[in-house]
């Protein structure tokens, strides 16, 4: 088995609840979600990050708003719908619980 596919398939699993915890801190142009993802070392690149984020707002999930900038084309700022919020908490007991049992198994070997 691959190891490497194995830890990007983990990765992938958590990067939407990963963005839209980010997101509930406030809105976020793209690049600065990458930033972050990248300090939290979930490396991703924009063709991974622009589909998901499409994805998200066509599920009611995410908004966004164009800015002007002035160097350069409008920017996109994402934010997070009240449905997004309900499922970002989903996710998170999700995660919560799943982490417990991952952490359980580990003690009984």
């Amino acid at each position: 088995m691959d190891i490497e596919n194995a830890k990007a398939q983990m990765r992938k699993g958590v990067l939407e609840f990963c963005i839209l915890g980010i997101l509930k801190r406030g809105e976020a142009y793209p690049s600065d979600i990458m930033a972050t993802l990248k300090e939290a070392k979930l490396i991703v690149v924009e063709g991974t990050l622009y589909p998901l984020l499409t994805r998200l707002k066509n599920d009611g999930l995410l908004n966004y708003r164009w800015e002007e900038s002035q160097q350069g084309p409008p920017r996109k700022y994402y934010s997070i719908t009240d449905s997004g919020i309900q499922f970002h908490s989903e996710l998170k007991n999700t995660w919560d619980e799943l982490s417990y049992a991952v952490k359980q198994s580990q003690k009984l070997q």
